[in-house]
């Protein structure tokens, strides 16, 4: 008895020395539901890793940005793996604020990276981030609503066919918005959107020169559009919803369309979710008649280590875990093909259980090969980016006029000022940061 005890105490001594001598790495994510499932799973990775215990900060996406650019700027070290975009990726990692991926292990398989999203994480032929899903923008909508008001989606939408269909919808359903678009204030929320509809209208952020360009004449047709049509067929407190609050209010039924990022198709698609599961179908992102240009961005969350994280190894082991092919197996067996992380890797768009699960597989990588982030307009701009301008003083720059248009469709000021507004805040800060001579 007195050896059984003796034995027990021992082991007891050992688990709790594991446990004590285990790494903690803090983790920082956005609250979309990919996010959220990679935490769900997590167990998986604790178990082969029983040294790594992973703490989360998880956050809405404006929240987000500001703690994980305030730290890393600061060199705080808060966080050991931080989820960033591929706007801050190549800008951060030539400041030295991020480490270099070149612990993801042998068995990693970087050369399966689709290229375009590869290419936005690497800088001097470094990997400074691993992409846990990539998206371009479509159009969602609802194939019975659009079948009861006679409207057939064509191949190629454009934005006038858009305004009418939306309009017919929500007055033939007074109790469902015809259309549902991003209005909550941010660089990567509603500025997303906006500045993808100005692309696709003709419009740029700055000329060649650096000159801002919201006095010209697309950006206020655009805007205009983008208001009238919410003020229409839109939600009432549209200027609070961003992608996650659109993204309800489609699963509940309460949208005819909505366009947002490409990795929503899982989410509206899914019956578990989605209460129209079986009534959506998928369309390009819309142009404006005689505009050749649809829009099309480029985007994807990714996992990096910032440079003031003393746990680097660690971290990477997690990412390796979170990015790999292993991890897009691991979801689609426990939660079936539709729900796997989407718009990485090659393999995955050459998986036929995923292209037969997936009826979104085939426009989601139809809409990011179409993307040219170094062309985001018609005209000459001398930056590059599809739904944002990939300088550093976008992110400041962004969310004020962000906050400009979001009061805008809030009734709180017109069209006109809202671009006045924005042309003179950016004639500002471009001249203040050096832009503009």
């Amino acid at each position: 008895m007195k050896l059984r005890t003796a034995l027990l105490g021992a082991c007891s001594v050992l688990v709790l020395s594991g446990a004590a001598f285990a790494e903690t790495i803090t983790i920082a994510t956005v609250n979309n539901g990919d996010m959220i499932r990679m935490q769900r799973l997590a167990e998986d990775f604790t178990a082969k890793h029983p040294d790594i215990q992973l703490q989360w900060v998880t956050l809405e996406e404006n929240v987000l940005r500001e703690r994980v650019t305030t730290d890393i700027a600061a060199g705080g070290g808060q966080y050991d793996v931080m989820t960033i975009g591929n706007y801050e990726v190549p800008i951060w990692a030539k400041q030295g604020w991020l480490l270099e991926l070149d612990g993801l292990g042998d068995d990693y398989d970087v050369d399966d990276l689709l290229p375009a999203i590869r290419g936005g994480l690497t800088v001097d032929g470094k990997l400074y981030a691993a992409p846990f899903y990539g998206e371009s923008a479509m159009i969602m909508y609802r194939t019975d609503l659009f079948e009861a008001a006679g409207l057939e989606m064509p191949a190629s939408p454009t934005w006038e066919f858009i305004g009418e269909a939306a309009r017919k919808i929500k007055a033939d359903n007074p109790d469902v918005n015809g259309i549902c678009l991003r209005g909550k204030a941010g660089w990567g929320e509603n500025m997303a959107f906006i500045t993808a509809l100005a692309n696709s209208y003709g419009g740029r952020w700055f000329d060649e020169n650096w000159q801002p360009q919201f006095d010209q004449p697309e950006w206020k047709e655009a805007f205009q559009f983008y208001i009238d049509l919410m003020n229409d067929a839109g939600p009432a407190g549209a200027s609070s919803n961003g992608f996650n609050e659109n993204l309800t209010l489609f699963q509940q039924g309460k949208c005819g369309m909505w366009m947002d990022a490409t990795v929503a198709a899982s989410f509206v698609s899914n019956p578990e979710d989605s209460q129209v599961a079986d009534k959506v179908d998928f369309a390009i992102f819309p142009s404006k008649e005689g505009v050749d240009n649809h829009g099309h961005w480029l985007w994807s969350w990714n996992l990096a280590v910032p440079a003031s994280s003393g746990k680097a190894e660690a971290a990477q082991t997690f990412i390796s875990w979170a990015t790999d092919k292993a991890y897009t197996e691991m979801v689609a067996e426990k939660e079936g093909w539709a729900n796997v992380p989407p718009g990485t890797r090659t393999s995955l768009y050459e998986n036929a259980a995923y292209k037969e699960a997936a009826p979104f597989a085939e426009p989601t990588l139809e809409a990011m090969n179409a993307a040219d982030i170094t062309k985001p307009s018609v005209k000459p701009v001398p930056y590059t980016g599809g739904q944002f301008v990939a300088i550093p003083e976008f992110q400041g720059l962004g969310t004020t006029v962000g906050q400009l248009f979001a009061a805008a469709l809030a009734g709180q000021s017109s069209v006109d000022d809202a671009l006045a507004q924005a042309q003179n805040i950016a004639t500002r800060e471009m001249t203040r940061a050096g832009y503009i001579k």
